[in-house]
């Protein structure tokens, strides 16, 4: 019995260094083909890949800065290959890749199943997030709405309401020595602005109490989380068990449908009221009122859903691009004294040129007299409209230059149909990605000079006059087919809103106030920014 139990004994003793054995050989193994694929890329120059995750490990860990992290390797390379567990991004940033992407080449990068998946939830079908027939039928109704002079004179009158609300606002808390967040009210000017423009309701975010608005903190959340399925190879089984991030998006979905599908509800009983009593002379001028119009043609194929889309596609559009525009060229001239005593200087010879136009004379106003500040505030914007804007060459110029450097989308990814090679010889695989950087090509050298990440309004004059650049260059607004179709609508709010706030304003950041960017299809800022104000004559 002692003979067996001491054979037993050997022979698993013998089995078990024999299991020791096999897995030292495959942890040798692993360990030879780690070592291996990571001596392999000791000369290359982009993002280091681990077996099987790719980039991802790197990416993840420069998440919150990856734009500064693409601007490294950018500056360097011109283009960045990034495999990751599922596809392959290859960033761009050289004018002659990007128009290949975006105009030579257009048919073989769409927005692509990939981003349509991500940000369908949020988007769904709207203009921004599909490709063929579809997107081609909006485009071209956006396309015929933004080119109406009814919709840019209702867009101005809308525009000036609603800069001289906040210019309100910002006097009162000037005169209590209050701290503002410049870029929470920004948000607010620009969602009111786009929900009175785009589809005709008052919502009141900008009013003097500053009240809460879920809809608005539920887009800011569904926008982050969205974002951050790019990087996330594990958002499909969380959303599945609507778990962590995706059960947040749940409920923060459920407030902007609830919200959006109200606004449609409201207008259409608005348009079937309108044709019923005939009490105006002329329907709303607002863009969701034309997209109903549409939807009651059979073939239109437009449903509420749709109506949706359209809504939230337009709210991305015209709220948190513009609003984080400004909010940057505040904070840009504000850090720049010369170019807010520039800016400043032009804004009020412009106010004498245009009372000698219209003949009107300037009130008088005190700066400790709020009332009299105030009346010389709109009367000033009564003065700014589509067609004299465009005399404030210098305005125009700070904030393009501010979009160089911070565009508010600050990458852009599309698909890939086919196989493809760009014009700087990089292969692309079809299934994977390309994504043009604005960010970064605003501060390539190799675009821009060696004054590229150096804050310069003047580089977009000549002779006193703004000149543009080439769109594939310059890539803010897109370029190609998908040019935006809101450019013009933008600069007019954009202009008007600095108009009156760099003539009449002083602003200085709050002490140790951090300034960065978080991380979401917009460029905005982490943690807004807090300024305090001052009173100009």
């Amino acid at each position: 019995m002692e003979g067996i139990e001491k054979k037993l004994s050997m022979v698993s003793s013998s089995s078990s260094d024999g299991y020791n054995m096999v897995m030292l050989m495959l942890a040798c193994m692993v360990f030879s083909w780690i070592f291996i694929h990571r001596w392999n890329q000791k000369n290359t120059k982009g993002p280091k890949t681990w077996p099987l995750v790719g980039a991802a490990i790197e990416q993840l860990m420069n998440y919150d800065q990856m734009h500064d992290w693409l601007v490294k390797y950018l500056s360097e390379l011109k283009t960045v290959v990034v495999p990751m567990p599922f596809t392959t991004y290859t960033y761009i940033a050289d004018p002659s890749n990007v128009e290949h992407v975006l105009k030579t080449n257009f048919a073989n990068y769409p927005k692509g199943e990939t981003y349509h998946s991500y940000m369908e939830v949020l988007l769904g079908h709207g203009i921004f997030n599909v490709d063929g027939e579809l997107w081609r039928k909006q485009r071209k109704t956006a396309s015929f709405e933004f080119a109406s002079k009814n919709l840019r004179d209702f867009s101005t009158k809308v525009f000036r309401e609603y800069s001289l609300k906040l210019c309100g606002i910002l006097s009162q808390a000037s005169r209590q020595n209050q701290e503002v967040d410049m870029q929470e009210l920004l948000m607010r000017m620009t969602l009111d602005s786009i929900c009175k423009v785009g589809f005709g309701v008052e919502i009141g975010t900008l009013a003097p109490n500053l009240p809460d608005n879920q809809f608005a903190q539920a887009f800011d959340t569904a926008n982050i989380i969205v974002t951050l399925r790019f990087i996330d190879p594990l958002w499909r089984i969380k959303r599945l068990l609507n778990l962590g991030s995706e059960a947040l998006l749940d409920k923060s979905i459920k407030i902007i449908d609830d919200f959006t599908y109200s606004v449609i509800r409201k207008r259409k009983a608005e348009v079937e009221e309108f044709r019923e009593t005939s009490r105006d002379n002329k329907i709303k001028h607002d863009i969701l009122t034309r997209f109903i119009e549409l939807s009651e043609d059979p073939e239109s194929n437009l449903n509420d859903k749709s109506l949706r889309d359209v809504v939230l596609n337009f709210v991305i559009a015209g709220r948190d691009t513009t609003a984080t525009t400004l909010t940057w060229a505040v904070y840009m001239v504000m850090t720049h004294s010369h170019v807010a005593e520039r800016l400043y200087s032009e804004l009020k010879t412009f106010e004498e040129d245009r009372a000698k136009e219209e003949e009107v004379s300037l009130l008088q106003h005190d700066t400790e007299d709020i009332e009299s500040f105030n009346q010389r505030a709109s009367q000033f914007a009564a003065l700014l409209n589509y067609d004299s804007l465009v005399k404030l060459h210098y305005l125009h110029a700070v904030i393009t230059e501010t979009l160089r450097l911070y565009p508010a989308v600050p990458q852009d990814p599309k698909g890939i149909l086919e196989d493809d090679v760009l014009p700087d010889g990089t292969k692309v695989k079809a299934g994977g990605m390309v994504t043009y950087v604005p960010y970064s090509m605003g501060r390539m050298e190799y675009n821009w000079g060696p004054d590229a990440a150096s804050f310069k309004p003047e580089r977009w004059l000549k002779d006193g006059f703004f000149q543009n650049e080439s769109p594939f260059k310059f890539t803010a607004f897109q370029a190609g087919p998908r040019i935006c179709l809101g450019k013009d609508s933008a600069y007019l709010q954009m202009k008007m809103a600095l108009a009156i706030l760099c003539r009449f304003f002083k602003f200085s950041l709050v002490s140790n106030h951090p300034v960065k960017y978080r991380m979401m299809t917009i460029l905005s800022m982490a943690h807004g920014l807090k300024l305090t104000i001052e009173r100009r004559s």
